[in-house]
């Protein structure tokens, strides 16, 4: 297995592994961990759009000069408006929220909570995928250790997401293997898109800098307007702040000690 198809596997490989949870915990888990959880990797992923991705992107249009910023600032609004567009066209239901979003559908609940972690792990596939692709292309803003710094904070991340997913879907009946199955394909598309990335990335090098902040804006999409208000919503908030916080300097400090 190479280095990308490895880097690529990592973050499905820590989605996979906290949906196994279902198999040794008894009982779903408690709020307050949810909301830590969440928090976490709320931060995780804003380290990650900050240093693996929108500097990165600024820092190849250097030649720019002034408007080195461009490239970045486009490539961002392209990922926020894509994310708004998924939200609005695909039905799915947010784990803390009884009233599902997009448009109406028959979908069951389970298969609507699936459809909102695996709209959440799309941005995350892409981002993996570009750098790895920026890797490949011999960009000298992106190191081997910096993409896998990107591929660990976000297979970190998804640890406790894949037990956030698989928990609730055991405490609502659903067998224990069917609730793990579920889980896992939630995070299947990372490998998938981030497969797909590389892919467009590795054919049009020169829009490099657009991609990495496309990711970025995708990923912060996600964190404005699905993971602070879980982590914020009710008594205790707190609680998510400082696991955001810790989220947030544990993605640095792996992106500045592997990068």
């Amino acid at each position: 297995m190479n280095a990308v198809t490895l880097g690529l596997m990592i973050p499905f490989i820590g989605t996979a592994a906290g949906a196994a949870c279902v198999f040794f915990l008894k009982k779903d888990l408690e709020i307050g961990v949810q909301r830590a959880l969440t928090g976490f990797a709320a931060g995780v992923m804003v380290a990650a759009s900050i240093w693996s991705l929108i500097v990165p992107a600024i820092d190849q249009s250097s030649d720019k000069g002034r408007l080195a910023f461009l490239p970045a600032f486009i490539g961002f609004w392209a990922g926020i408006l894509f994310l708004l567009v998924l939200d609005h066209a695909i039905p799915h239901l947010h784990r803390s929220i009884d009233q599902a979003e997009g448009p109406r559908s028959s979908l069951t609940r389970t298969a609507m909570m699936v459809l909102a972690v695996t709209l959440h792990n799309i941005p995350e596939g892409m981002a993996v995928g570009v750098v790895y692709a920026g890797l490949v292309a011999g960009s000298g803003t992106i190191t081997a250790g910096g993409a896998l710094a990107l591929a660990l904070g976000i297979a970190i991340q998804n640890f406790p997401e894949g037990a956030i997913i698989s928990m609730p879907l055991f405490a609502e009946g659903k067998s224990k293997p069917k609730s793990f199955l579920l889980g896992v394909l939630s995070g299947a598309v990372e490998p998938l898109f981030g497969g797909l990335t590389v892919l467009i990335a590795g054919l049009v090098n020169p829009a490099m800098p657009y991609l990495l902040s496309f990711a970025a804006g995708a990923m912060l999409y996600v964190v404005v307007e699905e993971l602070i208000p879980e982590m914020s919503a009710g008594k205790h908030s707190n609680i998510g702040v400082v696991a955001f916080a810790f989220g947030f300097s544990v993605m640095m400090a792996l992106d500045v000690a592997l990068g």
